[in-house]
């Protein structure tokens, strides 16, 4: 891993489809609005294209944490954009802020903690699990 500066940004953007609303997603007694897991993976993403180019070959950032608070509804067919800034590193563990916004309001905002990780040593691990769960 390169060295991550304070201030680096990332953003990522989608549509809201159908299988993004809570009552799909979840239950059909809920409204059709993005779903706030939806709307955190959209900050998880844009925090990951923050780091991304800091990242060297076989490593990625896996999710570690995350404190936000979903403030506004969004339906399907909006745009959602989620913004990610780098606010602190601590050897792999690197901290984020995180915001959402429809194009009409913010729709979220909070931190967010990713861990660099070398993606091969993380699959021995998990072929190890694998193997004692059988």
């Amino acid at each position: 891993m390169r060295a991550i500066p304070l201030g680096a940004k990332g953003r990522f953007t989608f549509i809201v489809q159908p299988r993004h609303l809570a009552n799909q997603f979840k239950d059909a007694m809920l409204p059709p609005v993005l779903a706030t897991p939806m709307m955190i993976m959209a900050m998880e993403n844009a925090a990951l294209n923050a780091i991304r180019d800091y990242l060297e070959p076989g490593e990625t950032a896996v999710g570690t944490a995350v404190d936000i608070r979903h403030v506004a509804a969004t339906p399907a067919t909006q745009r959602v954009t989620s913004d990610a800034e780098v606010t602190r590193v601590e050897g792999r563990r690197i901290v984020f802020s995180v915001s959402a916004h429809d194009g009409i309001e913010e729709i979220g905002k909070g931190i967010h903690e990713r861990m660099v990780i070398d993606v091969h040593r993380l699959a021995q691990r998990l072929a190890a699990k694998t193997e004692d769960a059988h």
